[in-house]
C-alpha cells in the first residue's frame, strides 16, 4: 500500500481483550488510527486505548454488537468521522462460542455463533470494501481458527463458523485482488485467553508444540498481513497453533 497510514485508519472488532486487544496494540505500532470495538467490555477497551496512546500511537473505543446488522454502518460512520479519513485495515476479530454436541445444539447457540462469528465478519467486510475499492488500496484480515480446519467434538457452530470465514476469505481475496486489496485469514489454535481459560489442558498434549499461543504471536502475524510487505499475500489461510492442524 502507498503509505495508507496516511489516508486511512483501521477497525479490530472484539478488541477489548485477549487476541483482539494484542492485535489493536500491534497495528497502532505501525502507526494506523485504530478504532478499538467492544460489545459489553468499555473498561477494556478504554485500556486498550489508554495503553495505546501511553506508546504513542492513536485509538478511540467503538461500542457495538458486530451481531446486529445495523452496527457495522454506525461503526465506520463513527470511526471516519474520528480520524477524518476512510478504513484501510478491517480485523474481523469478534467472536464468541457456544459449546455443545450436534444432537443436543440449539437453535439459539447455533444462530448466536452463526451472527457474531460469521454473518458481522460478511456485513463488516462489505461495508469495508467500498472504501478500499475507491483508494485501490486495504488490508482485511479475518480471524478463523484451527476448529475451521479441523474437528474438534462439541463445536459443530463454531467449526461452522470459522470453516465459512476461510472460505469467504478466499472468494472475496479474488473478487478485489486487482484493486491493491488483500484479503487474508488467520487461524489460532490454543491460544492463552479467556476464552480458553476452561479447556481442559490435556489437550495440549495433542499440541506438537506442546504449549499454548501468545495473544501477541497471533498480533504479530496480523500485523505482518497488514504491512506492505504483505502485498502479495491474498487469499491466505495462516496457522498460528503450534503445529495442531499440520
Amino acid at each position: 500500500m502507498v503509505d495508507a497510514r496516511q489516508d486511512g485508519c483501521a477497525l479490530v472488532t472484539g478488541a477489548s481483550k485477549g487476541i483482539g486487544a494484542a492485535i489493536a496494540r500491534a497495528i497502532a505500532g505501525d502507526g494506523w488510527g485504530v478504532g478499538v470495538n467492544y460489545r459489553s467490555d468499555q473498561p477494556g477497551a478504554d485500556a486498550v486505548v489508554a495503553q495505546i496512546e501511553a506508546d504513542g500511537g492513536r485509538a478511540v473505543a467503538l461500542v457495538g454488537d458486530v451481531a446486529d446488522p445495523a452496527v457495522p454502518d454506525r461503526l465506520f460512520a463513527a470511526l471516519e468521522s474520528h480520524f477524518g479519513c476512510p478504513v484501510l485495515v478491517l480485523v474481523n476479530n469478534a467472536g464468541i462460542s457456544a459449546d455443545d454436541l450436534t444432537p443436543t445444539l440449539s437453535d439459539e447457540a447455533w444462530n448466536a455463533v452463526i451472527d457474531t462469528d460469521l454473518s458481522a465478519a460478511f456485513r463488516l467486510t462489505r461495508r469495508a470494501l467500498k472504501p478500499m475499492m475507491r483508494a485501490r488500496s486495504g488490508r482485511i484480515v479475518n480471524i478463523s481458527s484451527v476448529v475451521g480446519l479441523r474437528a474438534n467434538p462439541g463445536q459443530s457452530n463454531y467449526a461452522a463458523a470459522k470453516a465459512g470465514l476461510i472460505a469467504l476469505t478466499k472468494n472475496s481475496a479474488v473478487e478485489v485482488a486487482r484493486r491493491g486489496i488483500t484479503i487474508n485469514a488467520v487461524a489460532p489454535g490454543w491460544i492463552k485467553t479467556d476464552m480458553t481459560a476452561g479447556v481442559n489442558t490435556d489437550l495440549l498434549a495433542q499440541v506438537p508444540a506442546r504449549r499454548a499461543g501468545t495473544p501477541e504471536e497471533v498480533a504479530a502475524c496480523v500485523r505482518f498481513l497488514t504491512s506492505d510487505a504483505a502485498s502479495y499475500v491474498t487469499g491466505a489461510v495462516l496457522s498460528v497453533d503450534g503445529g495442531l492442524a499440520a
